[in-house]
């Protein structure tokens, strides 16, 4: 099986590269081939500009960044650096994205991997969208930490229910390319803990994924966010 864990903090030794690390070996012991995008470390480009297009454009005289990488997609003159992701995605089984929380959401750079390699035409194509999505056929799961405590992202919490911000993100990315998205992994509030707590949740992710492959993906349905 292979795996791709795209992963997104600053810094090697936080607690969101712990679990990126926890999560390299222990899927190298199960004997699953492991690639990581280190989007910081490879100063990967967010912003979605002309640049992803190599040669000339569909339309010249009106930019439509939708339109001009689907057609570039097509031509296979998308840049170097989109197709080396769309690479690794298209051979993963199983994408993992690591990240900590920011705003309710991923971070910015998380955020332009997702608007610029999931183009139309590889990703996604009207209609097939959703259950018939282009990626159909992987996994997706969300490990991510928070700011706040359990209690602050519960549905009576000052911060609503976590599922609610998973919306977006799980159902309006993955779903809709057709992606079968696993339970969320969530570490709350790691930087207010003792450090034991932290090696539990470790110790914790870990043990879940011996067992990953086993999981039913979550019912990708309003129902399951907003029930």
């Amino acid at each position: 099986r292979k795996v791709l864990i795209v992963y997104a903090h600053q810094e090697p030794k936080s607690f969101n590269g712990s679990l990126k690390t926890v999560a390299v070996e222990e899927l190298s012991k199960q004997g699953c081939s492991v690639t990581v995008s280190d989007l910081y470390a490879m100063q990967f480009e967010p912003r979605a500009t002309r640049s992803d297009i190599v040669g000339c454009l569909h339309n010249p005289e009106e930019f439509n960044y939708g339109v001009e990488t689907w057609e570039a997609y097509k031509r296979g003159c998308l840049s170097s650096d989109l197709v080396e992701e769309q690479k690794k995605v298209q051979e993963a089984d199983l994408l993992i994205f690591q990240f900590p929380l920011y705003w309710f959401s991923m971070p910015a750079i998380m955020k332009g991997w997702m608007d610029r390699v999931l183009v139309q035409g590889f990703a996604h194509e009207y209609p097939d969208c959703y259950d018939s999505g282009l990626l159909k056929n992987k996994l997706a799961l969300f490990s991510f930490t928070t700011g706040g405590s359990r209690e602050m992202y519960s549905k009576a919490g000052v911060s609503g229910d976590i599922r609610y911000l998973l919306w977006p993100m799980q159902h309006g990315i993955m779903h809709f390319c057709g992606v079968k998205v696993l339970a969320p992994h969530i570490c709350f509030a790691p930087e207010l803990v003792s450090e034991e707590k932290r090696k539990e949740m470790l110790i914790a992710w870990a043990q879940r994924l011996k067992t990953l492959w086993k999981e039913e993906p979550i019912n990708c349905s309003p129902e399951w966010y907003f029930k």
